[in-house]
């Protein structure tokens, strides 16, 4: 006989609550694929000169090769990867620090996780206008800066929106995300309790030695998906870096904007080519991701 043990038969039950789980989700993700996907598939073959106004039918991958040439792409490139990582590192640190203090409250934990939590449904619009009003040259701090004396006038206030560096874009995400990801991470602590903190802590380990061994390893899986969504948004985005964002370079979503809308028809490839960038960069950080996160969860269950 062979020393192999026999495959794991699927109990049937469990058989039939997946097909259950996936024919409820059946009309969501077909609606999410074909709008999605549909609009991926036209973009890609508007940028292959397949599709669209003076498309030749033929196949070319020349706005790409364009886009490798152009300067003005790469800094834009370089610019909104690094508004991305720099938006979700601070938004993923500040977010598990909130989380963490909000655990950690008695009275009055209540009231302060409602109002953590306020600017969760306000959209991203209306907090790039806010945050135009408050920190702009022409804001209410500048102008209190002047009548204080703080400053010699407006224009002498640091120039916070539409600067080089995209530093209003930054704190708009951040202001905007630390609590998504804090609610994330909040609810995380909430479900595991603190049976293994209380462990560690009976056993010898500092405050630090459980926040490193114990808390950050339970919050990863849940706080690295939420900041994969963060990355994706961030990344892509466009009403934020248009309201609040650098004019040259600009950042990818409204360079890929401007280029639609020129009145040189040429350049509506190359708009739909940057498109296709974002796309694959998300969808590649999604992949890394998840690989990731099932690497980690194999080795906690090891």
């Amino acid at each position: 006989m062979s020393g192999r043990h026999p495959a794991p038969v699927r109990p049937r039950w469990r058989t039939r609550e997946h097909i259950r789980t996936w024919a409820a989700l059946a009309p969501s993700l077909l609606l999410v694929g074909v709008l999605f996907g549909g609009a991926v598939v036209q973009t890609i073959l508007r940028s292959a000169g397949l599709l669209g106004t003076g498309a030749g039918g033929t196949f070319s991958l020349a706005a790409y090769r364009t886009l490798l040439t152009d300067p003005v792409v790469g800094r834009s490139l370089v610019l909104t990867a690094a508004v991305a990582v720099i938006a979700t590192a601070v938004s993923v640190v500040l977010g598990i620090a909130a989380a963490l203090l909000l655990h950690r409250l008695g009275r009055g934990r209540k009231l302060a996780t409602t109002l953590f939590q306020l600017n969760l449904p306000i959209p991203h619009v209306i907090g790039a206008v806010a945050i135009l009003a408050l920190l702009g040259q022409s804001g209410l701090l500048s102008r209190i800066g002047a009548q204080t004396g703080v400053v010699d006038g407006p224009a002498a206030f640091p120039a916070i929106t539409f600067d080089p560096w995209a530093i209003g874009v930054i704190v708009q995400y951040v202001w905007k995300e630390v609590p998504f990801i804090g609610i994330v991470a909040l609810a995380i602590l909430a479900a595991r309790g603190d049976e293994l903190d209380d462990a560690a802590r009976t056993l010898g380990a500092t405050r630090w030695q459980r926040l490193r061994h114990v808390t950050l390893p339970l919050l990863l899986p849940g706080v690295l998906s939420a900041a994969v969504i963060v990355f994706a948004f961030t990344f892509g985005a466009f009403e934020v870096p248009l309201l609040l964002g650098p004019t040259s370079p600009t950042l990818l979503p409204v360079l890929a904007h401007r280029r639609y809308i020129d009145t040189d028809l040429a350049a509506r490839p190359e708009a739909m080519a940057i498109s296709v960038v974002l796309t694959v960069v998300v969808i590649a950080v999604v992949l890394i991701s998840a690989a990731v996160a099932r690497r980690s969860i194999r080795s906690e269950a090891a």
